[in-house]
């Protein structure tokens, strides 16, 4: 596993960690059951505090792209259409939830694609 961190980026370390994770995650370069190394052997072959590589660790758990099993580690999730599914759940909670608020369907869409545009770095 090829991770590293540029501590002058704008983006946090704890946030280069996890996309670099997830995109091998997804391109399979990090195979499902991979064991990753314990948050103290990752924060110190990069040089930063535990509490960084754990934050990483519980976003990309949450996300569904590894698994924490006690003693036996941090796994590379079976990720097949799991962020998939996350994601149509997220879009189904927005739209009820715009829905109760009263906002008009076509300005929950504008909403959501503004997001879009700014989370994929589209200006």
């Amino acid at each position: 596993m090829e991770l590293s961190v540029d501590p002058a980026a704008a983006t946090p370390p704890y946030e280069q960690i996890r996309a670099q994770i997830a995109e091998q995650a997804r391109s399979g370069e990090l195979p499902t059951g991979l064991k990753l190394p314990t948050v103290r052997a990752l924060a110190d072959r990069l040089g930063l505090a535990a509490g960084t590589v754990a934050r990483a660790y519980r976003e990309l758990e949450a996300d569904g792209v590894v698994e924490t099993h006690g003693r036996r580690g941090t796994l590379i999730a079976a990720t097949g259409d799991t962020g998939h599914r996350l994601a149509a759940a997220a879009a189904a909670e927005y739209a009820g939830r715009a829905r109760r608020l009263g906002v008009p369907e076509a300005d929950a869409l504008a909403a959501v694609q503004t997001a879009l545009r700014l989370a994929y770095g589209e200006e």
